[in-house]
């Protein structure tokens, strides 16, 4: 990835644009309205609250990112998005049960004003949901061009200069990549004729890129992790990013199994199960949905362990991963882990980890600084994949979507 030589200043309004007004959506929103209004603080939020070390560790030289790089700042943000439901943000954060009422009272005139538009969406990507909220159309370029109108007409709308699009929605069944896939021809020809393999993340990835808008893509959906999206994106100019968002208890494993890697530390096994009750929890019920994200989670510790470079320590490692949809539960997820770790000589120990998260609190900042970084992109003219935000996501085979230390050191 090159330098850029120069980096655009933010003007005017910056529009964040979601495909799915759900949980993730709506707590994002009313986040940022309950920090700009000085409300609350923006913890977990890189963008807000982390420092830069400049020079060397004993000048002490450390200022906010957001002092030191040109960042948009939250004053300046606009939301819209799409679902199946026609609910407000309000009526949609209420009915997602993240946030508690007092803080959805200080919301709710911003809320209230954000009505989704109709979504493009088909059912046999999201077996577990359905809603009347949806487009219609002949083709599904039809429908990725009508998600090209709606981009333009909240821009005019809104008074956004600039746009920022941030996947929120579901989690699509298991696709793997497709000869029409390939490249953007054969993309849209495969859009005109309705082909299965375009799923409807993909029409709005398409929609964004080729409208020069910025896009990210917070489920473990295949979406952009083809080489046809990625083509597109760097002929439009377009930074692009994804796939999963790294919360709950996958956070925890990208932060443990480093730690055990650093230490030459070996793993036998690692078992995580997963209760939730939102509508994640109800989507991830169903068996397709669920490989879609068990093959994200599975995928993680190879990325960090390379076990093909010490097949002595996790040649051998067995990883399962579950998910049990447990309305009770709401947003609030548990996971539980039992990790069988060995060390000098080979003498067996174990770690038991129960994290009790709140999965949309955890997501919420991440979406806030993907915004603002990508917005950065685009305006210094970065294209196409960004590793640099890897940081932020669980995987993605081309997308490398989680480096180990050794690419940040």
């Amino acid at each position: 990835m090159r330098r850029p030589t120069s980096i655009a200043p933010p003007k005017g309004k910056l529009g964040v644009l979601m495909p799915g007004m759900g949980a993730v959506s709506t707590t994002f929103m009313a986040g940022v309205e309950l920090v700009r209004t000085g409300c609350a603080l923006p913890i977990g939020s890189v963008t807000q609250l982390a420092t830069i070390r400049l020079g060397k560790r004993t000048e002490r030289r450390s200022p906010l990112i957001r002092e030191f790089v040109p960042l948009e700042k939250l004053d300046n943000l606009v939301f819209g998005g799409w679902d199946i439901f026609p609910d407000t943000a309000y009526e949609a954060a209420r009915k997602a049960g993240v946030l508690e009422p007092p803080h959805l009272e200080q919301v709710k005139g911003l809320l209230s004003s954000i009505q989704p538009m109709t979504a493009a969406f088909d059912q046999a990507y999201v077996k577990k949901l359905d809603g009347p909220h949806v487009k219609k159309a002949k083709t599904k370029l039809d429908l990725a061009e009508a998600i090209k109108e709606d981009i333009q007409r909240f821009k005019k709308e809104s008074g956004a200069q600039r746009l920022v699009m941030v996947w929120c929605g579901s989690t699509e069944v298991f696709q793997t990549p497709h000869l029409v896939h390939a490249d953007p021809a054969r993309f849209e020809k495969a859009m005109k004729e309705n082909h299965p393999a375009i799923a409807p993340s993909m029409l709005y990835a398409w929609a964004a890129i080729t409208s020069g808008v910025p896009f990210a893509n917070g489920a473990p959906n295949l979406t952009v992790d083809i080489p046809a999206l990625q083509e597109l994106a760097r002929g439009h100019n377009v930074p692009i990013c994804g796939k999963d968002f790294k919360t709950g208890q996958t956070l925890l494993k990208t932060v443990l199994a480093p730690g055990f890697k650093a230490r030459m530390l070996g793993l036998h096994g690692w078992f995580s199960t997963n209760i939730l009750g939102n509508r994640d929890g109800e989507v991830l019920d169903d068996p397709d949905s669920f490989k879609t994200k068990e093959e994200s989670k599975l995928g993680v510790l190879e990325y960090i362990l390379q076990p093909q470079l010490y097949p002595e320590l996790y040649g051998k490692l067995c990883h399962k991963v579950r998910i049990n949809y447990y309305p009770p539960r709401g947003d609030n997820k548990e996971g539980w882990d039992n990790i069988d770790i060995f060390g000098w000589l080979g003498y067996p120990m174990q770690i038991k980890v129960d994290f009790l998260c709140r999965d949309s609190i955890l997501a919420a900042p991440i979406v806030l600084d993907l915004v603002l970084f990508l917005d950065l992109a685009k305006r210094a003219g970065l294209a196409g994949i960004q590793e640099w935000l890897s940081f932020y996501w669980l995987r993605g085979e081309d997308l490398i979507t989680h480096l180990g230390a050794e690419y940040y050191d």
